[in-house]
């Protein structure tokens, strides 16, 4: 028989888990060094700081994108350590 407490239990944990792991991403450094430009952001995408030795915008752009993407791989690394609890939850919710 279908439990709805249990359900709300379940979600509560995946929350507790996702804001741990978004505290966890907001403590990683990302460095990326590019076309003398090097930026620093968080792994929750907060850029921490940019510094360049020339003024060039098309660099600094590409710059900041490969900060990004890197920050989004951390961000898919830690969300997939937590995919084993959603398929475990979303298995069940069919039953």
């Amino acid at each position: 028989m279908f439990n709805p407490l249990k359900s709300l239990g379940d979600l509560k944990a995946m929350r507790d888990q996702a804001m741990a792991i978004q505290k966890q991403l907001a403590g990683e450094l990302i460095e990326v060094v590019k076309n003398n430009i090097k930026i620093v952001i968080t792994g929750d995408q907060k850029v921490q700081s940019i510094k360049r030795a020339e003024q060039e915008d098309p660099q600094m752009v590409e710059a900041v994108n490969e900060a990004i993407k890197k920050s989004q791989e951390v961000a898919a690394k830690k969300l997939s350590e937590m995919s084993g609890g959603l398929g475990g939850l979303l298995g069940q919710g069919g039953s």
